[in-house]
């Protein structure tokens, strides 16, 4: 599966799009360079569902926690500073990977052991032009 974001003007428009797509899923894993996207893209699917002053990213908290009160908790995690996947269990990754709330992963590349396999991945590149080309895998 794939969407094109042209302007900033038609995020929200795709971000709506995405999660129609995905249902039963809960769990997002966001690679891309850095710039590419990520945290823009993951604040437009937070506006979608209902968060309009969202926190940005979590690079140095590694995780912001939402309440969306439509599907109940919100992680975003940013492990871009994440060491070892050590650090990932002390900052407590499991109890929010299966927690049922949905998790939206920046730098998943640094978890990839624990992420579940019903994980989907989302690559996100920049075109020349500035436009945005989403990819999407299930599973990894």
């Amino acid at each position: 599966m794939e969407f094109q974001i042209e302007t900033l003007n038609n995020l929200n428009n795709v971000a709506r799009a995405f999660l129609t797509s995905f249902h039963e899923q809960k769990v997002f894993a966001f690679s891309g360079e850095m710039g590419s996207g990520k945290t823009t893209f993951i604040n437009s699917l937070l506006n979608v569902l209902g968060v309009h002053n969202s926190e940005g990213s979590p690079t140095y908290s590694l995780v912001n926690t939402y309440d969306i009160p439509a599907t109940g908790k919100l992680f975003h995690m940013d492990l871009y500073r994440l060491n070892d996947e050590s650090e990932a269990y002390d900052m407590g990754i499991e109890e929010m990977l299966f927690s049922n709330g949905y998790c939206f992963i920046e730098w998943p590349e640094k978890i990839t052991n624990l992420l579940p396999e019903n994980t989907i991945w989302v690559y996100i590149r920049k075109e020349v032009n500035e436009s945005r080309i989403i990819t999407i895998e299930n599973g990894y």
